[in-house]
């Protein structure tokens, strides 16, 4: 990912339901969550509300969309997700790996499929 990706990538995420939906949709996992569903979960928002914040989210590579039947199903893209963050970490530590060291052990934890999840 270069600079401009991920300001694209940072534009999209700065806006409240923006990065919830995100958020959303990574919990959700690969199988993502209907267009519908993701609106409920927005508090109700509308449909054409929903509409502008995806497709702001699908521009910026954040997130994926196809057609289930009579559904759009969205899931986050997490090749797009994971260059974002190393995008962030590319650089880290210059000499100094105890700086990284707590974002690695973070990443560690949520994403081991053997770590029962306990943060509400």
């Amino acid at each position: 990912m270069d600079e401009k990706q991920a300001l694209n990538a940072f534009a999209a995420l700065s806006q409240e339901t923006r990065l919830r939906i995100v958020k959303l949709l990574v919990m959700a996992g690969p199988e993502g969550v209907a267009a519908g569903t993701i609106g409920e979960a927005m508090d109700g928002a509308s449909s054409s509300r929903m509409s502008f914040h995806l497709s702001h989210l699908e521009q910026a590579g954040l997130v994926e969309s196809r057609r289930e039947g009579r559904s759009i199903v969205y899931s986050a893209a997490y090749p797009s997700l994971s260059a974002l963050v190393e995008f962030l970490m590319r650089d880290c530590c210059q000499g100094h790996p105890d700086v990284c060291n707590p974002a690695v052990a973070a990443l560690s934890r949520c994403c081991d499929p053997e770590r029962e999840r306990t943060d509400a």
